[in-house]
């Protein structure tokens, strides 16, 4: 797939992110581990920020995070002949599964996954026409420094009118709803995630990180504030997650 990849870039640095660690060490259970606590929702959220990624046409995508390649995987099955597709991931060992993942759903001449940084994009100005990130926003945003870093890359390669789509754990707005959704997150994902994947630490920080993770309100306010614009957000199963849609 042709493709212009810049390797070096001035404009933003490249310290090692602060969960570096522990998404290079990805347990081989990851995918599994993911269905069970979202009681196999995940799925069907990805295939409405696919769907949102693909609503303009587009010509580029890129799958921001990629992880072991669900979204990437998901747009390609559904997007036109033609579309180019990158998936984007700082873990060797979560690329190795996307690339067998794409293989196995024989997808893997549409997508081009390499591994690089959120925080410097080995890409040209205005590269894509979209940029889709899945669960792993709230990683590179949530009490993370270089959060900023990484919102002005995904706008920087966007051409002008692109879509940066975001599907992410939410705050439900009833206080009763977001009530048992903290219950729920820290007596049973953390320890099915910890016992399923053998990975204490990496379940702690997915509780408490989706706990206390900013609600809609301020996200908008972040993404408008990295110089966005028309940001909208469309809750999943009460507000438990969601979808952003911002426009460069």
């Amino acid at each position: 797939m042709p493709f212009s990849i810049v390797m070096e870039s001035p404009r933003i640095p490249r310290p090692p992110g602060p969960l570096h660690g522990m998404f290079t060490a990805v347990p081989p259970r990851y995918d599994l581990v993911n269905r069970v606590v979202t009681l196999g929702l995940d799925r069907r959220w990805r295939r409405r920020a696919a769907l949102a990624c693909l609503a303009g046409r587009p010509r580029r995508v890129l799958d921001l995070g990629c992880g072991t390649g669900d979204l990437a995987v998901s747009i390609a099955g559904l997007a036109p002949k033609g579309v180019e597709i990158i998936g984007l991931d700082y873990s060797p060992p979560m690329l190795a599964q996307a690339r067998r993942k794409a293989l196995q759903a024989r997808v893997n001449d549409s997508i081009d996954f390499i591994h690089g940084e959120a925080v410097h994009l080995p890409f040209p100005d205005a590269s894509f026409d979209a940029v889709g990130i899945s669960f792993a926003f709230r990683n590179l945003t949530y009490k993370n420094p270089l959060g900023p870093f990484s919102l002005a890359e995904v706008r920087r390669v966007l051409r002008p009118g692109g879509r940066y789509v975001v599907v992410e754990s939410s705050q439900p707005e009833n206080r009763f709803v977001r009530a048992l959704f903290h219950l729920y997150l820290r007596a049973f994902v953390g320890p099915v995630g910890t016992l399923v994947s053998g990975n204490r630490a990496a379940y702690r920080y997915l509780t408490e990180s989706v706990v206390r993770f900013y609600p809609p309100k301020e996200v908008r306010e972040m993404l408008l504030a990295e110089g966005f614009r028309d940001v909208s957000y469309h809750p999943l199963l009460f507000g438990a997650a969601g979808i952003y849609i911002a426009i460069k």
